[in-house]
């Protein structure tokens, strides 16, 4: 069984415990609510909560003795998201575990006294989350996603794959934080590429933008839109797929579903480094005084079949830069 099924598996097998008599819990557990877009029985996620999940238990946490957990998610439906925040509030749980954004800014904007845990966030400082890496200050910490150099590294790989690129379309969704784009503006302008932004909130907007990115002429793709966008990654790459647009990823989870190319962190990984970080608070230490971890490996994922459906050839100087291949 591979790590990721591993995973998957260890999720279902936490969740489909039945829950325990509160008599059995210790006096002193601790209450943990998990706030996102998809839930741990997911398929699209049940490796990301399954990570988070391990870490816990790697550290001595085990659900129903020495913690409880709270899961809130909104599935499709961003607009509850505020209305669930508040029931984690409400419940006084003593961290708060945030997937993607927009998960944690609406957490922050719900408490200022219970600690937010981010899985995963691609600009904390940007977003106004948190005053800087090293310090963040106030009650949030966690994992962060990027760095500047990764949006320069995922816009060369669509170079080296899509011969003669000058015009790649940027799938924003503009609830994200704007440094993000303005980095990308930086990474396209050092490798004489021109970004045309099209946006998108939701699934449904999706079609839309797709039509105005051909419409710009534009030759790649490259989408920048948190959670809403991961939890509807079948329906992203379909349309990618359709229009004949080859795309880079920030996860290999797109890839998995069809795409071409992912260039980012392991989000199940992410999501188990976070566990440190509730540890940490659990123990006494106060979320503002805790650095933000960044990553420091990253991993190319290459899907070959995809590849061939664009009429693609993949260097071989890339392939074998691959951390996985797709055949």
């Amino acid at each position: 069984m591979d790590r990721r099924k591993f995973i998957w598996a260890f999720a279902m097998g936490v969740l489909a415990v039945p829950k325990v008599a509160p008599a059995q819990l210790q006096a002193n557990a601790f209450r943990i609510g998990m706030l996102g877009g998809s839930s741990p029985t997911s398929p699209e996620a049940a490796h990301i909560w399954g990570g988070f999940l391990q870490g816990m238990r790697e550290l001595g946490y085990v659900e129903g003795r020495n913690i409880v957990i709270e899961g809130r998610f909104y599935g499709d439906s961003v607009e509850r998201l505020p209305a669930l925040t508040a029931e984690l509030v409400r419940l006084d749980v003593d961290v708060i575990v945030a997937g993607a954004p927009p998960a944690p800014e609406v957490a922050k904007r719900a408490t200022s006294t219970i600690p937010i845990v981010m899985i995963n966030h691609n600009d904390p400082v940007g977003s106004g989350l948190v005053a800087s890496l090293s310090k963040p200050t106030g009650n949030v910490t966690g994992m962060s996603l990027a760095t500047a150099a990764l949006r320069g590294k995922q816009l060369q790989l669509l170079k080296e794959i899509v011969p003669g690129l000058t015009t790649v379309a940027v799938l924003w969704n503009p609830t994200g934080p704007a440094l993000e784009l303005k980095e990308l503006e930086a990474a396209a302008r050092s490798l004489n590429l021109q970004l045309q932004v099209v946006e998108a909130r939701t699934s449904s907007e999706f079609p839309a933008a797709f039509a105005a990115a051909t419409k710009k002429r534009a030759g790649a793709l490259l989408p920048q839109g948190g959670s809403v966008y991961f939890a509807n990654k079948a329906r992203l790459v379909e349309l990618a797929t359709e229009n004949r647009l080859p795309a880079i990823y920030g996860v290999k989870e797109y890839v998995e579903a069809g795409g071409l190319m992912a260039y980012g962190v392991d989000l199940g990984e992410s999501a188990r480094r976070a566990a440190w970080y509730v540890d940490r608070i659990l123990k006494g230490a106060r979320a503002g005084d805790l650095p933000i971890e960044q990553p420091t490996k990253f991993e190319l994922a290459i899907n070959l079949r995809a590849a061939k459906a664009l009429g693609l050839a993949v260097p071989a100087s890339l392939l074998l830069r691959a951390d996985k291949v797709l055949e």
